[in-house]
Order: C-alpha cells, then structure tokens, then sequence
C-alpha cells in the first residue's frame, strides 16, 4: 500500500473510531438527559400515547385523560374542578409542559418510572396497554372546598395542616385557573395560554406556597416565642415594661396601635396578644436584638430555601442586617420580614402541636396501577421550635384572643379555638391597601386536628376602615377547620 493511500486509510478510520466513541457517549451518557429534553417531540408524543396516571384527593381522582382523535397526541389531560385543584395539581399540557404535582410525578403518571418495570413487564405477556401510577394527596376535600369557595373572587390563599404531622389538609390559591383549558395544542389552547399570561390578577400564580407577604401581627406569635424561650419575661400574665406611646430606639419616631383606646400601657403579653398591641411586642423584638429573633424565626422555618411539599416554597426571610427601628417593626411582621401562607400555617401547627414544627407534605403515598404503594410518606420531625412550656403558654394567649380578643371570628361552639389575627402594611406611606391575615386551630380531644392560615390582598374597592384580618380572613379560617373537624 503506498504512503497516500495509507495516510487515508488512517484517517478514515480515525473518523469512524470518533463516530463510534461519540455514539457510545450519546447512548449511555447522555441518554437519560436527551430523552427527557423538553424539546424532544418523541417524548412528548409518547408521554400522550397513553391515559396518564391520576392525582388522588379524598379517594377519587381529580384528573383524567380523553382520546383527542389526533395524530401525535392521543390523549390530553383533563381536570375535575381544575380552578380549586390548581395550586396542587399544577398543569399538564402537551404544548406548554407542566408543573406541581404533574412535573414532579411525571415519570410515575407517564407510567415510564423503574418501579413499574415488574408491571410493565406483566402486561407485555397480558397485552395490556401502559398503564401508569397515581400519586395519593393528603388534602381534605371538604377543607379544600371551604378554603376555594370561601375566597371565593378575592385575591388570597388559604393553608390548613394537620399539627402532629404535617399533613397539608388544604391548600388554596385566588383568583386561580382551569389547566383542562390549555392542555392541548390547538389555537384554543395557545389562545387560552395567552389569556391567562396577560390577566394582570395572575391567576396562574400559586400565592400560597410561591409568593411571600410581610405576616403583620401573626408574627407577633413568634415575637412572644422568643420573649419566652430567651427569658425576658416568664410570666404571660404580669405587665411588661411597655410604655404608649412607645418611641422606637434611635428615632423620634412613635410605633402606633391599631386601637387608642386598647389597654396596652405596660400590658402583658397575653392582653397585648388579644388587643394586637404593637407597642409591646415591638419593644419586645428591640430589647431581645436582631439576632434573637432571627434565630427564634429559624426554628419556625423561616430563612430555609428547600422547604418541599414536594413543590417547593418560596423562602420565607428574617433579614440577618436590620438597625434597631427595623428590629422593632419586625417584631410586629413589618420591616423586611415577609413569608409564604405556607410558612404562616407551619408557625401556627408548631404553636399547636406544642412546640414541634413537622413537615410539611402534599404527598401521602405513589402507587401503581394495581392500587399496591410503592412509596409511602412518613412524618418527619422539622425542628424543636419552641418548648412544650413556651407553646402551652402561648396556646393559652391565642385561645383567650379568640375568646376576648381579636379572633373571636374564628370561634366555633364546643370546640377550643386559639386565634390571631393581622393587618399587614403595605406600600409607600401605607398607599397600597394593607393584608388581611388570619390564624387559627383547633383543639379537640387530646390533640388540634388542623391549624389554618388565611390571607387576603383586597383590592382597592374595599375602605380601608373595613380591612381586617377577623372581617375578612376569619370567617374563611372559621369555615375550614369545621369542614376538618366534621370528617
């Protein structure tokens, strides 16, 4: 062979080892990733060749799959009471991919997840078509109802949890949106897409685990928490040293309460939990210092990025950098603190399940299509956030605000209510129309069955004198825990 026809010899063989290394490396290196792309149209095809698995609420799916009659796509996605379900569900749509439970289930809903491979295998020898797995909620229809139908077409969001585990019982979202609307990839579902991308209400928004909101006086529980656990007063029945008006420190700047007429003078932490006196809870949060706080606010859940239910939250923030003036508002949920209605509701099941903090899950188990579980969700202990000490005492403040104080919205007949309730300030100068918070659980027998948080961000056709977290917000956290206590 002469020199030129062996140098190409080589070379072309060097083409064919590359073509060979970089096959290989596509197949068993890249293979996982290039397979579940979100711009391969393979795999979106053969995500809609068969009916997807169903989500679980109470028993009975509130998702399902119809024959399109199309070409690439054979079924779509369709859902039951799909406004009320949003923000747990999320979407499913063969034009825009999905979110929520749908995206993080979508191998098991797809019915490609390793663990059905034995059921997989099965119905080839059958000649069953693919048949894909559920995921099974924790949510309460009936609690679910009550949160959905009790926003009704306000803008807000609704949290209930069950206390000793951390169950999500309700988890609600307004104004929300249908995703049956753009589960296809016809012009009407491109059109309804486009719809919901330009409503400046942003239904498609899940304000309940995605957005943060200053708390306003919810936080005043923990507040209290770190009064307690550090020491600075003991006893929830004796005057703290609180004048009004009270001047916060380093500025001749006076901190108002809501009332003129309410008794917070020196009052205790108990009449000034029912009275929402800002005054001492917002010397409280500057006597105790920043990093106090911050910590107390830690144990709670605050400050922690990857809290999932699977869906993960937004992070709930205390500012690690405040000055004292904004150490003070903080103590009163103002300043920079902000938090999810998530978080809100955790605060008041660790309140309720004396002082431990669970967490928290959307997810009760994943099962194949013969109804057999293949993962289950056990509870699991977040934090030790405040001692069962500290949580009886302030369990004993909510349950006297919700008999004589700000939460008597929240009551309900034979059933022990602790209750708090918060006016949020919002804006420059206070110009945009404040939140209206409402908190709450219930006691029955030896354990709370439920704690609940609401919030609602009213709109500007509501006077300002009729914003209130008992007017607005109790009667909905009032409605929710009845709907849990009756099952």
């Amino acid at each position: 062979m002469n020199r030129p026809i062996r140098h190409i010899a080589v070379f072309t063989g060097l083409l064919v080892l590359s073509l060979l290394l970089r096959t290989t490396w596509l197949q068993f290196q890249r293979s996982e990733e290039l397979s579940t792309h979100e711009e391969n149209d393979r795999v979106k095809i053969e995500a809609y060749a068969h009916p997807r698995g169903n989500i679980i609420v109470g028993g009975r799916p509130v998702t399902g799959s119809v024959e399109t009659g199309g070409v690439n796509f054979a079924y779509k996605r369709v859902f039951k009471e799909g406004p009320m379900y949003a923000p747990i569900t999320g979407y499913s749509s063969q034009t825009y991919g999905s979110n929520h439970l749908e995206k993080l289930n979508e191998k098991l809903l797809s019915g490609t997840d390793d663990r059905l491979f034995l059921q997989r295998t099965l119905d080839m020898f059958t000649g069953e078509q693919r048949r894909a797995g559920d995921v099974v909620t924790t949510i309460d229809p009936k609690a679910q109802k009550a949160a959905f139908e009790g926003l009704g077409d306000r803008t807000g969001a609704v949290v209930a949890i069950e206390p000793d585990t951390g169950k999500i019982l309700a988890l609600a979202s307004t104004p929300s949106y249908d995703p049956s609307d753009f589960a296809g990839s016809s012009d009407k579902d491109v059109a309804a897409w486009d719809r919901l991308q330009k409503d400046k209400r942003k239904p498609m928004t899940n304000r309940a685990l995605k957005e943060v909101y200053p708390p306003g006086s919810t936080f005043k529980v923990i507040t209290a928490a770190a009064a307690l656990e550090n020491g600075r007063y003991t006893d929830i029945d004796a005057p703290t040293e609180s004048p009004d008006p009270w001047t916060m420190p380093d500025t001749n700047r006076v901190l108002p309460n809501h009332s003129p007429t309410a008794p917070c003078r020196n009052a205790s932490l108990n009449v000034a939990m029912q009275h929402s006196c800002n005054n001492v809870y917002g010397k409280v949060s500057a006597d105790l210092g920043k990093d106090t706080m911050r910590e107390t606010a830690e144990r709670f859940g605050f400050n922690d990025p990857e809290v999932d239910t699977p869906t993960r939250a937004a992070e709930s923030v205390f500012p690690a950098e405040m000055d004292r003036p904004q150490t003070a508002m903080s103590g009163i949920g103002q300043s920079s603190v902000v938090a999810t209605p998530l978080q809100i509701a955790m605060m008041t099941a660790a309140i309720a399940n004396d002082g431990k903090l669970m967490k928290p899950y959307l997810v009760e188990e994943l099962r194949d299509a013969d109804l057999d579980a293949i993962e289950k969700h056990e509870p699991e202990l977040m934090s030790e956030a405040v001692s069962a000490d500290t949580a009886e005492k302030i369990q004993r403040m909510m349950e006297d605000t919700a008999e004589k104080g700000t939460g008597r919205p929240g009551r309900i007949s034979g059933v022990t209510v602790g209750a708090k309730t918060g006016t949020a300030q919002r804006g420059v100068d206070n110009r945009t129309p404040p939140l209206a918070w409402f908190i709450a659980y219930a006691k029955q027998g030896d354990g709370s069955p439920v704690a609940v948080a609401v919030m609602i961000d009213p709109d500007r056709s509501i006077p300002r004198d009729q914003i209130s977290g008992g007017g607005l917000a109790g009667p909905i956290a009032k409605k929710v825990m009845q709907a849990v206590l009756a099952d």
